[in-house]
């Protein structure tokens, strides 16, 4: 397994966002995860991403431990320098782009693989020159971020994601701050992937996609995985009530 969530809670003050949850990733597989705002999807990415700490659970990327729990029930992250290896497993690309604005696009690809990595200056250019190229953005490479369409900027935010060679990589809403026209230009990018067979988590509101690229879809409402399954399975003919209830009001 890439990933692997065991027994997830997540609360803020009183507010339990994330109720025992448990899912995990497979190499080469794409999960949507799809539900109603406020049903604990985003907070589920913060917290694999270790941005958000978890309160009780487990979390292993590649069979490697980086949060465990005690008999008490505490959680247990590993030490910081292992913590460091960890996140080299993945990228995170947000709804917001994150791009730096000071940096020309070239440079926000090429800043962590150098920086973060050590990777030699050379081959880290190479590889974001090709990764352009791969996002059409080829043109683009000397420019600075608000010079750049919303969708332009999302696709360069997925090289410089790429551009770590994660094993996995996830997206948080990636189209929700783009017009329609924009989140076509996304989407066709993240299908792509897809068909590369990049293992991906994607928590999404736009159901044709999901339907379309993923191999597995999860429904989550009220802190709680309700439903997953297979895309057909799940949007042709969900099991729960609460499932078939929030597909009516999406389709309505």
């Amino acid at each position: 397994m890439v990933l692997e969530m065991i027994g997830i809670r997540k609360s803020f003050g009183s507010n339990e966002v994330l109720k025992d949850i448990t899912l995990w990733v497979s190499p080469g597989e794409v999960v949507s995860i799809i539900g109603p705002s406020g049903s604990g999807k985003s907070t589920l990415l913060r917290c694999a991403t270790f941005l958000e700490n978890i309160d009780a659970g487990e979390i292993r990327y590649l069979g490697r431990p980086a949060v465990t729990t005690t008999a008490q029930g505490m959680p247990v992250y590993v030490n910081p320098f292992e913590l460091h290896q960890l996140k080299q497993t993945f990228g995170l690309v947000f709804q917001q782009f994150n791009l730096f604005p000071h940096y020309s696009v070239l440079k926000n690809i090429m800043d962590a693989p150098i920086h973060v990595q050590k990777r030699p200056k050379e081959e880290v250019r190479a590889a974001a020159e090709e990764l352009l190229r791969k996002m059409d953005l080829a043109d683009h490479a000397n420019k600075y971020p608000y010079q750049l369409s919303g969708g332009q900027q999302q696709r360069v935010a997925i090289a410089r994601a790429l551009a770590l060679k994660p094993d996995i990589l996830f997206f948080d809403e990636p189209t929700s701050a783009l017009d329609p026209e924009l989140t076509g230009e996304v989407l066709k990018v993240i299908r792509q992937l897809a068909d590369e067979k990049m293992t991906m988590v994607v928590v999404t509101h736009e159901m044709p996609f999901a339907r379309a690229v993923s191999n597995r879809v999860i429904f989550m409402a009220g802190g709680v995985i309700v439903e997953q399954g297979d895309p057909e399975k799940v949007f042709g003919n969900p099991e729960q009530e609460r499932t078939k209830q929030f597909l009516r009001n999406y389709q309505a």
